[in-house]
């Protein structure tokens, strides 16, 4: 199939406007060329990320870029292809003009699948995330503005250091933290968690009956097999996000099983190599450190995932 619609710039104010008045309606759906931590940490509120992995750069030189392979989430890729959405809006960091882009970049690989595969109007974002979040920052979802979940300290005690603060935000349907952490009601609801996946052998799941539970067994030890449940957690994430949820993530400490789960969780979806997905969380809770067999069980998953076509 061939659009025959051409490729178009759109101003940062033309964006503005199509989104106000398309948003309610499903209309509108802006594609994020930028990195995938650029993408997590701020982007255009309702955006989708692109992100096209190293692995499969290699294997696509001097072929053509099908639309799957770009696109991750297929349920989402069948829309596109349906012509749910309309207009299509690609971006990247900054770039001023469709013409300004190199061939090799994401942006224009996308911008040619895009052309190649569906017959709804396709535009640039001239400016990129640069010029719309200056000029709109209302319009725009930014980590750093979200209210921080926190847990009130035990009078008395001295806090070990995974405990402190609370949980944190990875995606905003995904959030990693400690047992202690999962165990504070108020501080739950107060960031909208209504699920939890419990990723140990014995913290209790407290709140049965007004949250959701997913208990996966494992033990911290370079014996246990971890890669054997993400395919569960994955699917469970994926279910309460879908539902418009939120998710917590814990073990005991949020050090090891918990956050070797997000890691897999944020690898699968977003086709990022670990050190990426690492380098990203550990961004937001500087203590994570999977044992040393679930380093490796990652690295495995890692190969099977950027090998996806």
């Amino acid at each position: 199939m061939t659009s025959n619609v051409d490729l178009v710039d759109i101003s940062v104010h033309e964006l503005a406007r199509v989104l106000r008045t398309s948003r309610d309606h499903g209309g509108c759906v802006v594609l994020d060329c930028r990195p995938f931590l650029d993408y997590c940490l701020a982007h255009i509120s309702g955006s989708r990320s692109v992100n096209w992995n190293s692995v499969l750069r290699r294997r696509s030189k001097g072929s053509v870029v099908a639309l799957e392979w770009l696109i991750p989430d297929r349920k989402f890729l069948e829309q596109l292809r349906r012509g749910d959405f309309c207009p299509l809006v690609v971006m990247d960091e900054c770039s001023v003009s469709l013409n300004e882009l190199q061939m090799e970049s994401v942006s224009r690989v996308l911008l040619t699948a895009l052309h190649s595969e569906v017959r709804t109007q396709v535009c640039f974002l001239k400016g990129g995330f640069e010029g719309f979040s200056e000029t709109y920052p209302e319009l725009c979802y930014s980590s750093l503005n979200n209210k921080k979940m926190t847990v009130e300290p035990n009078h008395g005690h001295t806090t070990p250091f995974y405990d402190q603060d609370g949980p944190v935000e990875l995606l905003p349907f995904l959030f990693l933290g400690s047992a202690v952490h999962s165990s504070c009601r108020e501080a739950l609801a107060a960031v909208g968690i209504t699920a939890v996946l419990n990723v140990s052998l014995s913290c209790p799941n407290l709140f049965e009956g007004e949250l959701l539970y997913l208990r996966l067994t494992v033990e911290d030890s370079v014996a246990a097999d971890i890669r054997a449940c993400f395919s569960t957690a994955i699917t469970f994430i994926d279910s309460v996000k879908q539902t418009g949820g939120r998710v917590l993530v814990h073990c005991k400490a949020g050090i090891s099983r918990s956050a070797a789960i997000c890691l897999a969780y944020l690898m699968h979806t977003q086709r990022v190599r670990l050190q990426e997905a690492f380098d990203f969380v550990k961004q937001r809770r500087h203590i994570i450190s999977p044992n040393v067999a679930f380093m490796g069980q990652l690295l495995q998953f890692e190969t099977d995932v950027l090998c996806q076509g």
